[in-house]
C-alpha cells in the first residue's frame, strides 16, 4: 500500500476544545473548496492567478484543513481519552473492508 505520512505538530497558546475545533475545521474545509472553486474560474469570476499559484493556494488550505484536524485528534486523544492508533487501525480496516485500500503482495 502506498502512503504519505505527513506530520504536523501540536499547536502552542491555544486552547482549542472538540467544539471550536469542529467549527475551525469546517471554516478550512470552506476555504479550501472556495481555493478550488473560485481560484479555478468555477464561480464565474475572472482568474487572476496563473495555474501554479492557483495550486499553491489550494495546497496551503490543504494543510490548513489536515493543521485543524490533526489538532482536533490531539483534543480527542488529550481531553477524552481516545486512542487513536485504536482508531486508526479500525479506520483502516474499513477502508479494505469497502475495497478501498488494498495490501501490496510482498
Amino acid at each position: 500500500m502506498k502512503e504519505k505520512i505527513i506530520a504536523l505538530p501540536k499547536l502552542n497558546n491555544l486552547t482549542p476544545t472538540m467544539e471550536s475545533t469542529a467549527l475551525k475545521l469546517m471554516e478550512e474545509a470552506g476555504e479550501l473548496a472556495q481555493a478550488i472553486g473560485k481560484l479555478r474560474g468555477l464561480s464565474g469570476e475572472k482568474v487572476y492567478l496563473d495555474e501554479k499559484a492557483v495550486l499553491k493556494a489550494i495546497a496551503r488550505e490543504l494543510l490548513d484543513v489536515a493543521q485543524t484536524a490533526v489538532s482536533l485528534m490531539f483534543v480527542l486523544e488529550e481531553d477524552y481519552g481516545v486512542d487513536l492508533q485504536e482508531a486508526m487501525q479500525e479506520h483502516l480496516a474499513k477502508l479494505r473492508a469497502k475495497n478501498y485500500l488494498k495490501q501490496e503482495l510482498s
